[in-house]
């Protein structure tokens, strides 16, 4: 039976802003796939996790992919985490994601936090209703109609 691959959302700035689940995850798991693991190594040792670690990010990715999909194939829990945020947002993530879906490997992605929402809300602008442009077009494309 396969593992489970968490997307796990990290402290955009502050190391409390990460969410008790995310670091419940981060200590059962296996692997930490992290875009660096020097920064990674802050929050684990901030929260005392200690767990494996290995780097994921732009240079390496693909051949990371392979070695955590065997991972993953074995039974093997994995967390991929980026320097701040979500993986997959402008960081290494969608390959892995993608592949382990492909091979359906449990992917669960979870919440945190995200400069998107902070900004809007600072912002002073309408929150009730807004947009990504892209994502739009690609539920557009996939049969999506909006409300």
């Amino acid at each position: 039976m396969p593992g489970t691959l968490y997307v796990v959302a990290t402290p955009i700035g502050n190391l409390e802003d990460i969410t008790h689940r995310a670091l419940r995850v981060l200590r059962e798991v296996d692997i930490i796939a992290c875009e660096d693991t020097r920064h990674t190594r802050k929050l684990l040792s901030h929260y005392g996790i200690t767990r494996k670690t290995i780097s994921y990010h732009d240079h390496n990715e693909r051949e990371r992919a392979v070695e955590l999909l065997r991972a993953l194939e074995s039974g093997a829990n994995v967390a991929i985490v980026s320097d701040a945020g979500t993986p997959s947002i402008s960081d290494p993530g969608f390959r892995l994601v993608s592949e382990a879906g492909a091979q359906n490997i449990p992917v669960v992605a979870l919440p945190g936090p995200t400069a998107l929402i902070a900004a809007l809300v600072a912002s002073g602008l309408p929150a009730d209703e807004f947009f990504l442009p892209a994502f739009c077009r690609r539920a557009r494309a996939n049969g999506a109609r909006p409300d």
